[in-house]
């Protein structure tokens, strides 16, 4: 159906934070028209006994169909005037439109209210003249340290320990465990577990008990749960256990040198694996360089520029950061909401500060910026920008990818307006 504004009666009624409240009057005529062609509808494909398919009489169908008629007639109309009523008004509604007081009596004419959230019109005037620090990057030799002996770390070997002797923190071991009932009978069959002693792998009285063995060693021990288990039923208790070592292995570490090096990649030297790290560790920090700038002065002209933003586009940034909370407690949910709305608002803020300058300035993503940086990413990827493309689009990347060019432009922008220091 097609209702035309003239037919309608239509009320905005304006409230905070960006709501809105539409009422809505339709002629009693317009709703009887719907209703008729609803009833026709039902009735060219309803069977009841004593009539033929289609044959039905619309008094028949009026008579034992009436409320689920009337609830049909009212959402057809109600949907089809509410369209029309925001189309008139020029409204962009960004939240579900939420329907109440609607009020119909057969022969009168049909009034309702729908509210909704419509998207903030914001005046930024304010956009530069700031001052801001962008923190100093500097990659000290022990931060290289670190990395280097991370690699290291990570490509190391587990070496046997034949010395017979007992478990010691660091090491790797190899135990199998047998639960015990209380006259010491074991009660189902040895798990076995690898863990390095220390790291906290197992429960404390765990990794006692093993420090008391050696391999090709076994005991009998009670362990107490700590009150900070996983297992809620298990906190506190007691349980008694039978421990087999079966061996122990100690970490070995690769040397240092350009033998090791190359097993990495394309490095020739100890030296060139250390200038790469060097390398990398400036650019990540030259990033997060640039990105507290660019908070830095989205959030002064945030404050310079004071607006209200909708609860609704709060509430949705708040279920964003939150992820599914279905099966999580729903207490500790309303706490977590609480929490994190202010910084929730701040966000949203920034969204709107952003999508404004870019309209004003005209800064959006070209089809060609997001061509060149489709480019980019197939080269790192090594497969063409069609197949980059259509990667993303199956993935519901492709209009984030826009939106990261419109962002870096309009930080272009505002950085161009205010003074950028670097940090003494």
């Amino acid at each position: 159906m097609t209702i035309a504004s003239a037919q309608l009666h239509i009320d905005v009624e304006e409230g905070e934070r960006w709501r809105r409240t539409v009422s809505v009057t339709v002629p009693a005529d317009v709703v009887q028209q719907e209703r008729d062609v609803v009833v026709k509808k039902l009735a060219s494909r309803v069977r009841l006994p004593g009539f033929r398919k289609g044959k039905v009489p619309t008094s028949v169908v009026e008579r034992q169909y009436g409320q689920e008629l009337q609830k049909e007639t009212l959402d057809r109309v109600i949907g089809e005037a509410y369209r029309t009523a925001i189309a008139e008004k020029a409204l962009q509604p960004i939240s579900q439109g939420e329907v109440q007081n609607v009020d119909y009596k057969p022969e009168a004419d049909l009034t309702f209210q729908v509210s909704f959230d419509v998207r903030p019109e914001i005046a930024v005037a304010h956009l530069g003249g700031f001052k801001v620090t962008r923190p100093r990057v500097q990659i000290a030799p022990a931060q290289v340290d670190l990395v280097i002996d991370r690699l290291r770390d990570q490509n190391s070997l587990w070496r046997p320990i034949e010395d017979g002797g007992k478990a010691q923190e660091g090491e790797l071991v190899t135990v199998r465990i047998t639960p015990l009932d209380a006259e010491g009978k074991p009660e189902g069959e040895p798990q076995g577990y690898q863990m390095v002693v220390g790291d906290g792998d197992a429960i404390p009285d765990v990794e006692s008990a093993i420090m008391k063995l050696a391999p090709g060693s076994g005991g009998d021990f009670t362990i107490r749960f700590p009150m900070d288990s996983p297992d809620a039923n298990k906190r506190g208790t007691e349980q008694k256990v039978h421990i087999d070592l079966v061996d122990r292995r100690l970490k070995e570490l690769p040397a240092l040198d350009d033998e090791f090096a190359k097993t990495l990649g394309d490095f020739e030297s100890v030296d060139a694996l250390r200038a790469r790290a060097q390398s990398d560790m400036e650019a990540e920090a030259n990033a997060e360089a640039d990105a507290s700038v660019n908070t830095q002065l989205i959030d002064l002209v945030v404050d310079a520029n004071p607006f209200e933003v909708p609860i609704s586009m709060v509430e949705r940034y708040v279920q964003s950061l939150l992820g599914d909370t279905s099966k999580a407690d729903p207490d500790a949910v309303a706490q977590a909401r609480d929490q994190i709305r202010p910084e929730a608002e701040r966000g949203v803020k920034r969204i709107l500060v952003i999508d404004h300058v870019a309209d004003a300035k005209e800064l959006h993503a070209t089809p060609e910026e997001l061509e060149a940086r489709l480019a980019e990413i197939a080269a790192m990827s090594k497969t063409t920008p069609a197949k980059a493309r259509a990667s993303l689009q199956k993935a519901n990347r492709l209009e984030a990818l826009e939106r990261e060019i419109t962002e870096r432009k309009v930080m272009e922008f505002l950085r161009g307006q205010s003074d950028i220091q670097a940090e003494n």
